[in-house]
């Protein structure tokens, strides 16, 4: 399993990336540092319709509408107030990501051993790059690319329009 934490890469894994880890309801999820823009504390956010459950809705970040994704809601399917959001590049546009507390970077390896597609099934495996754990519990390095889908863009740039 791959450790949070470990200093040198094992062979046959990647090297330990630094990593923002943060707490996701019952869950820990983790970012690569390099797609993190910046972390703040939540804004106003205007719900979209037609958007998946996990989809908070738009807030206006720096003067640019973005989009809010409920990590806890994404990975377990509960409700937990936003502590944080952490602000992630993706490809399509920068996406607010609200969390529970900020736990601080940890070095993360991510290889594709740590993903456990098996457990997880197709769809948060897409989302997952690898599992490792933090102090005994598992942490989620989540892909922030993927963490969007198509409706989601396409309702968010229906009402930048219609605003």
């Amino acid at each position: 399993m791959v450790q949070v934490g470990q200093a040198a890469a094992r062979a046959g894994t990647a090297a330990g990336e630094p990593s923002l880890v943060f707490r996701a309801g019952p869950l820990l999820g983790a970012l690569r540092l390099s797609e993190v823009v910046e972390t703040m504390r939540p804004l106003p956010v205007h719900h979209l319709a037609g958007t998946p459950p996990f989809i908070s809705g738009i807030c206006v970040m720096r003067g640019r509408p973005t989009l809010v994704v409920d990590v806890a809601r994404l990975l377990s399917g509960g409700d937990t107030a936003a502590e944080r959001y952490v602000a992630v590049r993706t490809g399509r546009g920068t996406v607010a990501l609200a969390t529970g507390a900020v736990l601080g970077i940890r070095t993360l390896a991510a290889d594709d051993e740590g993903r456990h597609a098996a457990l997880l099934g197709e769809a948060p495996a897409r989302l997952i790059a690898a599992v490792g754990t933090v102090d005994a519990q598992p942490v989620l390095l989540l892909q922030s690319l993927h963490l969007v889908p198509d409706e989601a863009w396409t309702a968010a740039a229906a009402t930048a329009t219609a605003s």
